[in-house]
């Protein structure tokens, strides 16, 4: 029986999730001795053609044919794991998701008609069936191989769902909101980051995107919305950048709330 089989595919991203797996370095050349890197064009024009045991896709679903690809990538994977706030969400390209896509184009692209482009930005478990997914902007290269040993080893990955506020009071950072008014997404960003902007005395930016509730369900965005310090324009910025789909889809127009602190 021969080793388990590794693809990678890029859909509309930047590619810095990718090169999170290449920046594993010592780590990366231990995963080449267990599994068969068949398909990373990042890395290699080697490309095999399947089936793959695992597939890893960065990137969201921009065009009709970002559509038809995933398809075939869902039919050859066994298990398919999506890396990144794009993969997942949509990415910063979904910003598109709340304007018009054709004036955008018109105002980038010389001749807009030669631009085969969906309205949307939308993320790959939109499309197709995902056996896990992986947020960051970009990920944690602790938390990819973690998912990779997860598989090797036939166990669910490890990897936490609680807010970023978490890992700043296990770093010992004080609470930039509470010592400064710093205005921080932290207490609805799902952990992974480490809390480095925390570290800094900078607010969370919500790169890891949404954490889930206590109950499982969504995080209070609207509820700690009024407690930033910024006018609605100013959070209605904040919450559209890696993750604007998941944190708009949470938030009220214009940022505001009914339940303002006093």
């Amino acid at each position: 029986m021969g080793r388990p089989t590794l693809a990678v595919w890029k859909f509309a991203s930047c590619d810095g999730c990718q090169l999170t797996l290449l920046d594993c370095e010592d780590e990366l050349l231990a995963l080449a001795g267990e599994i068969e890197i068949s398909h990373f064009l990042e890395a290699s024009s080697a490309a095999g053609e399947g089936p793959y045991d695992v597939s890893l896709v960065e990137g969201s679903i921009t065009t009709p044919a970002d559509l038809e690809r995933i398809r075939h990538v869902r039919a050859v994977s066994r298990k398919l794991v999506t890396i990144g706030a794009c993969a997942t969400a949509g990415g910063v390209q979904a910003l598109r998701n709340f304007a018009d896509v054709e004036e955008f184009a018109s105002v980038v692209y010389a001749r807009p008609e030669y631009v085969d482009t969906l309205a949307t930005s939308t993320p790959i478990a939109a499309h197709v069936r995902v056996d896990f997914e992986l947020r960051g902007c970009p990920i944690d290269r602790r938390q990819l191989l973690e998912v990779l040993a997860a598989h090797l080893a036939g166990r669910p990955p490890d990897v936490p769902v609680h807010s970023v506020c978490f890992e700043c009071k296990i770093r010992g950072n004080v609470c930039v909101m509470v010592a400064h008014g710093t205005s921080c997404l932290g207490p609805i960003t799902q952990a992974g980051c480490g809390a480095i902007c925390p570290a800094y005395a900078r607010g969370c930016y919500g790169c890891f995107g949404p954490a889930p509730a206590w109950s499982g369900g969504r995080p209070n965005t609207r509820g700690l919305l009024p407690w930033l310090d910024m006018t609605g324009e100013e959070a209605d910025r904040l919450l559209s950048t890696f993750n604007v789909a998941d944190f708009r889809e949470e938030a009220p127009p214009g940022g505001h709330s009914d339940d303002a602190p006093q």
